[in-house]
Order: C-alpha cells, then sequence, then structure tokens
C-alpha cells in the first residue's frame, strides 16, 4: 500500500536559547520533548529516516539547546509541504545543576508560549517505565496553556504486546486521561512511523 506521507528531505536548520536565535522561516512547528535519554534523537532519525540527523547520545542531558530540523514531505493528495521539527532540551535530568535547569525552564516555557506556528507537541515517554512525577508535570502543563499534546511511547520494541497494552494503561491512568491517544513507536523498527506521520500530515494540512 502506498504511505500517505513520504518524507523527501531533513536537514539540521538552527541551534537556539533565545528567540533571537529561532530560524525565520515560517513553517509549521511539531516538537518533541521528554525526559533525558527516552529517545528524542532516536525517534527523529527514524522519522526523517536521516542517519545522524539528531544527535544520540548515551549521556543525558546532552541535548543543551532547542533545535530546529527542516522536514520535507509529500503527502497523499496534497502539495509538498515543509515543516520544522524541534527536539527540546530533555527534563528531569538530576545531574544538571539546579540552576541550568531554571534557564532551560524558562526558554524552554516561553518558546512555548510564544511559538506561533506550533501545530502539537509530542511528549516523549519510555513505555517500559511509569511515568514520573516530571512527566506528569509537563503533561499538565500543556494542557493548562493548551498546547495540544500527542504521548509518543517510546522504546516499544523492549517489551512484548501484552505488556505494551497494560503500560499504556499505566501511562494513561498515570497523566489522568483515559481517552488519551497514546502511540507507541520503536525507532529501531519504524513501528509507528507511519501513524505519526499521518498525525503530522494531518496538522499540516488544516
Amino acid at each position: 500500500m502506498e504511505e500517505r506521507v513520504v518524507i523527501t528531505q531533513g536537514r539540521y536548520i538552527a541551534s537556539a536559547v533565545k528567540k533571537e536565535q529561532y530560524p525565520d522561516g515560517g513553517l509549521p512547528e511539531i516538537v518533541f520533548m521528554g525526559r533525558s535519554n527516552v529517545g528524542k534523537s532516536s525517534l527523529i532519525n527514524s522519522l526523517t529516516r536521516v542517519k545522524n540527523l539528531a544527535r544520540v547520545s548515551s549521556q543525558p542531558g546532552k541535548t543543551q539547546t532547542i533545535n530546529f530540523y527542516e522536514v520535507g514531505a509529500k503527502i497523499l493528495s496534497e502539495d509538498r509541504k515543509s515543516f520544522y521539527l524541534v527536539d527540546l532540551p530533555g527534563y528531569g535530568y538530576a545531574k544538571t545543576g539546579k540552576e541550568r535547569r531554571k534557564i532551560w525552564a524558562k526558554f524552554i516555557e516561553e518558546y512555548l508560549l510564544e511559538a506561533q506556528e506550533l501545530r502539537f507537541v509530542c511528549q516523549l515517554i519510555d513505555i517500559r517505565h511509569e511515568p514520573m512525577a516530571s512527566d506528569v508535570e509537563m503533561f499538565q502543563w500543556l494542557v493548562g496553556h493548551n498546547i495540544p499534546v500527542l504521548i509518543v511511547a517510546t522504546k516499544a520494541d523492549k517489551i512484548g504486546k501484552n505488556a505494551r497494552q497494560k503500560q499504556i494503561a499505566q501511562i494513561k491512568k498515570s497523566l489522568g486521561v483515559q481517552e488519551l491517544s497514546v502511540l507507541p513507536y520503536s525507532s529501531l523498527k519504524n513501528e509507528g512511523r507511519s501513524d505519526l506521520l499521518d498525525v503530522i500530515a494531518e496538522s499540516l494540512v488544516k
């Protein structure tokens, strides 16, 4: 079956810690955020199929800037679309100094509240573990500020099908929203890729 969304390009555009450093493209923005080491970079590489587009680090807390990647897509029955994937620094990493965390929180909050072209946020949560307090706080903050959020349960290949359903139910319970959409994703196997691309496509053609 023909894929509805075909990625035609993915390239790094800019890293920013303040508004003046954001790219000027005026393109729709899809944001990825989650705890350190949840697999954001691997997911971006899987989604774009551009090897090492986002640098994967074994050291949590490595991403300390807002990174913008321009992605081109051919959507079935639509013209070609371009958009930004925006990779935010991981939250909740204990070894990052308190002051540094405050600075990160401030510029991330400013970005999320002021981004004019933000379509939705993918909040990544490791499917193997119950959401932590920082995950719940971030989810509630996003919902409280009327920012659309999709929960992406990463590392889905690490557990079996039955355990997966149980963990998804746990994520919904922890976040307090039973009707919540949770999208399982395996960057290793590209599982969930077409589903996530479909969600992105829907947000681009509105």
